[in-house]
Parts: structure tokens; C-alpha cells; sequence
């Protein structure tokens, strides 16, 4: 049987790579997706390229983005501070509509290569308060999906897949290190360091930290503090 065309978004992140590691196991043939959107470091890049070799994938996309041109947010903006501590409402982490333009562009791509689904690891548990991450979001983009593409309307759409959207932290990472997920390779720090160590006082690290205790998984993640 002839496998499924899909694309992955993957950013280097542990969510990202279980989202393919998930794919993959599926039995799917996955193009890997990233992008470089004038993001404030790139580490998270060099992950996804290490992620996506690991795993053996042939297609590996890198497109190029200038969100940093629009700013409003502290990942592509480096004169706003990366929050410390939790903050109430949406977080100046959030990169206005990332995830929109992101999953427009892999909705493209899906037509172009005649790929019939779009994985994204978002999730609405263990997260920012992120709006499109919210399974509402990604409900109203499939709309978009459905309804402005030829093969939409055509009757053979592109299905957006957010697998991960209803787990928590634990249970992505429970769940990737079943599916042989190296996180080790992974980059999940707002801030990291040019070689990939992590601040370890972001929210993300705390996510991520917590997930790692909570899942009992030992947690590979390098700290700027630890050399």
C-alpha cells in the first residue's frame, strides 16, 4: 500500500518532534517543515535539523520568514524581555499569528506536493496561553483549509492533525519517548544559547522541566548554568 503524504511542522522543540515521531509511526511519508522567521535564536533550527536526520527524513523544508520585521513579541524582538516568572493573559512570547502563517504556508505546500495532512504539535494543556494553539483554532483553520484551496473544494482537502492538542507536558514526553524520540536533540528554551543550552527560567524550560519530573523520563536538557 502506497503510504500517506504528509507535512510536519517542526520547529526543534520536544512537541514538534513527537508530533513527527507520531507521524512516522503512523506509517505516513513525512515532509518536514521549518522555518527560520527571524526568530531570536538558532538553536532551535539546528534542532530541527538534527530531529529531522535522526528520524531519517528525505524532504526537509526550511523556508524564510521576516516576522522579526513585524516584532510585537519577545522571540523576535530582542529589545523586549523574555518573561521569568508566569505572567497572567497571553505572554509577550507570543509571536502574533505565527501559527496562522505558518499553517498557510504548510497548507501550500501540502497542495503543491499532493500531500493530504498537516501535522502541528500544538498543545492546549501545558502551554502559554497561546490562542492558536487552542483546538478552537485549529477547528477554524481547517475551515480555511476546507474552504480557499482547490482541493478543498474540490472534496479532497487537506486535514489539519493537532494530536497532541488535548496531553500534557508528561504525556507528549511519555508519549515521544515510546515513539524513540531523541530529546536530547530538542531545543525548547525561549532564550537558549547559540549551542543550544537552555536558560532554564523561561516558561518554556519550566514546562518542559516539570513535564520531564512529572513523566518520570530523565530530562536530557543542557543549561547554560551547568557549562
Amino acid at each position: 500500500m502506497r503510504k500517506k503524504k504528509v507535512v510536519v511542522l517542526v520547529s526543534g522543540g520536544l512537541d514538534s518532534s513527537t508530533c513527527l515521531a507520531w507521524a512516522l509511526a503512523a506509517g505516513h511519508e513525512c515532509i518536514a517543515l521549518s522555518f527560520d522567521y527571524g526568530q531570536r535564536h538558532g538553536a532551535e533550527l539546528q534542532a530541527a535539523r538534527r530531529v529531522v536526520a535522526a528520524f531519517g527524513i528525505s524532504e526537509h523544508r526550511i523556508m524564510h520568514l521576516g516576522l522579526d520585521q513585524i516584532g510585537g513579541s519577545a522571540l523576535t524582538d530582542p529589545d523586549l524581555v523574555v518573561p521569568e516568572v508566569p505572567v497572567e493573559g497571553i505572554p509577550v512570547t507570543y509571536v502574533p499569528a505565527r501559527n496562522t502563517i505558518f499553517l498557510s504556508l504548510a497548507l501550500a505546500l501540502a497542495e503543491a506536493k499532493a500531500a493530504s495532512e498537516i501535522y502541528i504539535g500544538v498543545n492546549a494543556v501545558d502551554y502559554s496561553g497561546y490562542p492558536d494553539c487552542r483546538p478552537a483554532f485549529i477547528q477554524a483553520f481547517q475551515g480555511v483549509a476546507d474552504l480557499g484551496t482547490r482541493a478543498g473544494v474540490q472534496g479532497g482537502g487537506v486535514i489539519i492533525q493537532a494530536p497532541l492538542i488535548a496531553m500534557s507536558k508528561a504525556e507528549i514526553i511519555a508519549q515521544g519517548d515510546r515513539l524513540g524520540v531523541d530529546f536530547s536533540l530538542t531545543v525548547s528554551c525561549y532564550q537558549a544559547d547559540e549551542a543550544g543550552r537552555a536558560c532554564g527560567r523561561c516558561d518554556a524550560c519550566r514546562l518542559r522541566r516539570e513535564g520531564f519530573a512529572a513523566a518520570a523520563c530523565v530530562d536530557p536538557t543542557r543549561y547554560q548554568s551547568s557549562g
